[in-house]
């Protein structure tokens, strides 16, 4: 991963983790069509993130153990 993407999953990731966030809110924020800073699609991709779909609450991004891992070896 580039340093520049790097950065950016790392900044997805706290945001992500700092409080529950709906799929709508994340990619709302990080979906891009940009495919030299594809943040959201590399995170998932890298299993650093999960959706869980929720009774009447829609969609819900977390945190996986990969994705903490991830931000604790950038701390």
């Amino acid at each position: 991963m580039s340093d520049n993407l790097d950065a950016l999953t790392r900044d997805m990731l706290e945001w992500i983790g700092a409080e529950p966030r709906s799929r709508r809110q994340v990619m709302a924020a990080w979906g891009t069509s940009c495919p030299r800073l594809p943040v959201w699609e590399a995170a998932a991709d890298r299993h650093f993130v999960a959706r869980e779909h929720r009774d009447g609450g829609g969609t819900m991004v977390r945190l996986t153990a990969l994705g903490r891992e991830f931000l604790d070896r950038r701390a």
